[in-house]
This record gives structure tokens, sequence and C-alpha cells, in this order.
């Protein structure tokens, strides 16, 4: 098949239980795509990583629109998830800004602390794994680890988890590539009530300072800059989210690549000090997030084709993180042990590298060494997937463990 014939079809038959012969193809047809409808793919791993370390995620930007943006109100802030505020869809100078307050105290150590918590959790869920025998891994283990760990470290009243559990799902299912008007509605719609429900925390939060991120973020300040309340409110919605929809594919992907490969796992049992080194293969075998956004600030030159100013690009992160001309010729292999495993691009580059990554990596870390300490030969007994493209990850993971 010629690239000028070639089309990637991100809906093609079996392509969300497992898209990485789609990617292959993808990456040795046409690696530098122009999809007809109106948007670019890139695949390969150089590709990829250059394009992550710069241009634009402001959809204000684009002058070249996709066919799901083509009707212009589309591009207004009101359709953007908590409004185009949060540091998703800022750019420099105001990414920067917003940035640098949020990390003043969403800090490493801050994160680190978190450890004896995190392993009480886990060793909690794998109690009564293994008391049960059998256990959904998703349900009981993946899910409410990292859905726990941000609701408390952002102080969420526990009385509104089970609507927040509702409403992040469906902003997960809103990064989804050319979203159904439906979709966008309903999106738009979730984005709103989250955005009020974090806005109504605001007032509780200033009248009690409780110990807690969300309480710390209000009193953010860097030379006399400190956030507005929708900018704060933008940034604790942000936070929620990306804090447990994609740890929950790592862990739940994880472990099921583990499972799949047991002379991995048993590699992993042997040598816990492999963790580290683990997590980053993990995240490079099969990525928790599959595509990333950007909008091309200047003509790009890639593979012979010039992408023009002001287009919109998918990066494939999933389909660079199995690229063979960076990996080697065993990039589809998944081998803990792996020299350069941290280069991964799942996290992203640049002023936009994905600012929760050190505390999904703890839990991750945690997650697999205490699992696999924990079970000498666990057996998987199916998986189900959820049927997404972009944040793809198992639904429902069955595992007998005693």
């Amino acid at each position: 098949m010629t690239g000028s014939a070639y089309v990637f079809d991100l809906f093609a038959d079996g392509f969300a239980e497992d898209p990485y012969p789609h990617y292959a193809e993808l990456r040795e047809v046409a690696p530098a795509h122009e999809h007809p409808l109106g948007f670019w793919l890139l695949s390969r791993y150089d590709d990829v990583a250059r394009v992550q370390r710069g241009h634009s995620v402001d959809e204000q930007n684009l002058t070249v629109l996709p066919a799901w943006k083509r009707d212009s109100d589309k591009l207004g802030k009101a359709n953007r998830m908590m409004g185009g505020l949060s540091l998703l869809d800022r750019d420099p100078p105001d990414h920067t800004r917003l940035r640098r307050l949020v990390t003043s105290v969403f800090t490493r150590r801050a994160v680190e602390a978190l450890e004896p918590r995190i392993t009480e959790l886990v060793d909690t869920a794998l109690d009564r794994m293994a008391a049960a025998g059998q256990a959904d891994v998703v349900a009981e283990f993946a899910f409410p680890l990292p859905f726990t760990v941000i609701s408390e470290l952002l102080g969420i009243p526990a009385v509104e988890h089970e609507r927040l559990r509702e409403l992040t799902g469906t902003l997960a299912l809103g990064l989804e590539p050319l979203p159904s008007p439906d979709l966008q509605a309903r999106t738009r719609e979730a984005s709103a009530e989250l955005t009020a429900m974090i806005a109504d925390l605001v007032g509780w939060k200033r009248a009690h300072g409780e110990d807690d991120l969300f309480t710390a973020l209000l009193a953010a300040e860097d030379h006399g800059d400190v956030l507005s309340e929708d900018e704060l409110v933008a940034q604790v919605a942000f936070l929620y989210v990306a804090g447990h929809e994609t740890t929950v594919n790592l862990i739940a992907g994880g472990i099921l690549a583990l499972l799949r490969h047991p002379e991995q796992y048993a590699l992993l049992r042997r040598n816990p000090e492999l963790a580290g080194n683990a997590v980053e293969e993990l995240l490079r075998y099969d990525t928790p997030v599959h595509l990333m956004r950007r909008v091309t600030t200047e003509p790009v030159a890639v593979r012979g084709s010039v992408i023009p100013a002001g287009s919109w690009v998918v990066a494939c992160l999933a389909a660079a993180n199995r690229d063979p001309e960076f990996w080697g010729a065993d990039a589809d292999e998944l081998r803990l042990d792996r020299e350069g495993a941290h280069q991964n691009v799942s996290f992203g580059a640049g002023v936009h590298h994905c600012l929760g990554a050190a505390l999904a990596r703890l839990e991750a870390r945690v997650a697999f060494t205490r699992f696999a300490q924990r079970f000498a030969g666990p057996r998987l007994d199916g998986v189900t997937w959820n049927g997404r493209i972009n944040v793809r990850g198992p639904a429902t993971l069955p595992v007998t463990a005693r």
C-alpha cells in the first residue's frame, strides 16, 4: 500500500484490543501522515519527541481546522475542559506562570512523603485480593489506589467521590480522537459540573484551612503573583482528572503485561531493585495515553513532508514507544532491564512534561513491587478493554492470586 493511498483508521476492527500492529503499519507506510479529516499523525520516535518539545497546545492557534473543529465556535474557551484555563490548554507565558505556582506546593518532596500511605493502600488491597482468592485487578487495585491518593492529596470530601468518578470518566472520554457532537456536549456538561463542584469547595477551604494540596494552592504565591479563583478551580479540576485516570491504565496495563510475560514477572519478583526501570519499560511497552496533540506554531519539515503552521498534529506516543528505529529489533518485546527505558515519551517533554509524572511513577513502583512480592504465581483469567483509543487500558482484569 502506498503512502498516498493509505488512510490510518483509529476505529478499525480490533484496534481498541490491540492497536500495535496498526501503529507498526502507520510507522512503515506513512510516518508523517496527512489524514483526510484535516490533521497530521506522527508515529516515529524522533518526530514525536521533537514535536513534544515545542509548538502550541492552544486551539486558538489553529488555522488549518480538522473536521470536528470546522464549526468555528467549537474553538472557544467555553468548549474546552475547565474553560481552557488548566495547564493542559495553556502555552507560555501563561503556562509558565501557572506551572510555577502549582509546583511551588506540588513538589517532589511532597510526592515522596506519600510513599508510606501509598504502601498502606497497596498492602490493604492486596490483603483483600489474597483473602478472596480471585479479584478484578482494575476494580480492587488499579483504580482505587490512584483515586484515593489524589482525593486525599487534594482534600476532596468523600461525599463527593462517587459523582466525581462519573464526571472524570466522562472527561477522559472527551480526550478521545474525533469526538462525536454528542460526546463533545457530554464533555462540556461534565466539565461545567466538575468546575462548579470544585468552585463550591473553595469557600470551605478558605474558611477551614485544611492540610491538603487544595488549601496549599489557595495560598500559593510567587513574588506577589497568585492564582485567580477561576485559575485555582481549573488547576484543581485538572489535577483531579489527570491524577488518576491515566495511572489506572499504567497499573492495570502493567500488571497485565507482567502476567502475560511470566519470565519478566519472575525477574521482578527476584530483583525488586529493578522496580524503577520496570516502571519505565512498562510505560514504554503499553503507554497509558496513546495520543498527544500539538498545534504547529511554524511549518515543520518531517519525513519529506511539510506540516503547515497552525495545523493539528497528533503525536502517536504508543507508536513512538515501539519504534524499532529507536528501540531496536526487540521494540515489541517486554524487557524490564531494558537499557534506556526511561527515554519513553509517555509523559511528554519540554514545558508540557507531565506535572504528575513523579506521583504516577511512585504509585506504579509500589504497586508492581508489592504485587510481585505478595503473589508467587498469579493466574490471569482474562481481560476486557475499556474501548478507548487514547486513554486506553483494561476495563476488567480478573486474576486468581493467593
